[in-house]
């Protein structure tokens, strides 16, 4: 009785691993973003992430993955493609996607 007690412990107080889930993008920059896709951090891979939100729109993304940084790429007009990287999708409600042409690409978060 006491080596189930004893698993029964171990077992619930084991970390919960999360990872990125679903989220809503936010588009801070002041143009229309197109070809949204994303990567896992330091990997080659893009993969599509659907329509991207006009500039000051938000949009839900569907998403699931057991990491947690990426790479976010769109195109902007007039600049090409812009990479927001080292992004942090965990434990994230939104992601504002912002760019200045003199400051560079940052994202903006709400946890």
């Amino acid at each position: 009785m006491k080596r189930l007690a004893l698993i029964v412990l171990l077992a619930s107080s084991a970390p919960a691993w999360a990872g990125a889930s679903n989220f809503t993008l936010v588009n801070g920059t002041s143009g229309a973003l197109a070809e949204l896709s994303i990567r896992r951090a330091g990997t080659a891979e893009w993969k599509t992430l659907g329509a991207a939100p006009s500039a000051g729109a938000r949009g839900s993304i569907q998403f699931s993955d057991p990491d947690c940084a990426f790479d976010i790429r769109a195109s902007v007009p007039g600049s090409g493609p812009v990479t927001w990287a080292g992004v942090n999708l965990c434990d994230v409600k939104s992601v504002t996607l912002q760019r200045d042409p003199s400051a560079g690409a940052w994202v903006d978060y709400d946890q």
